[in-house]
């Protein structure tokens, strides 16, 4: 098992910046990729950016790419998402992601979940 535990978060107006934290415990080893997903209130779970722990790689969902930042340290197993010129259309639940499968973006390919922190964008 793998325990995600999440941080950071909070309210913020328009044009602002957050950043939220998590960090890995348990059985990191069988971890490659880890992910940033987010919920709005009456929307599906969508990616938001990933980055494997063996390459560095990163990729991010396209309404938030060049305003996010995925950045990871694998010795401390630990994962950032820096989150800059935010807009209220980023507001929903924010959760860490682990996965066993390569730089997916799919949300059934996460086998382990934080329990997510609220990030809310005022106008």
């Amino acid at each position: 098992q793998v325990q995600l535990v999440e941080s950071g978060g909070g309210f913020v107006q328009a044009g602002g910046s957050l950043r939220l934290s998590c960090a890995a415990s348990g059985r990191t080893f069988s971890v490659y990729t880890m992910g940033w997903f987010r919920q709005a209130p009456g929307k599906e779970r969508e990616f938001v950016a990933g980055i494997s722990w063996i390459s560095s790689s990163t990729y991010y969902a396209e309404s938030v790419k060049g305003r996010f930042t995925i950045s990871g340290d694998n010795a401390q197993k630990s994962v950032v998402l820096q989150m800059n010129s935010l807009k209220p259309e980023d507001t929903a639940l924010y959760y860490c992601a682990a996965s066993r499968q390569r730089l997916t973006r799919n949300v059934k390919d996460y086998d382990y979940w934080g329990q997510g922190t609220q990030v809310t964008v005022s106008s």
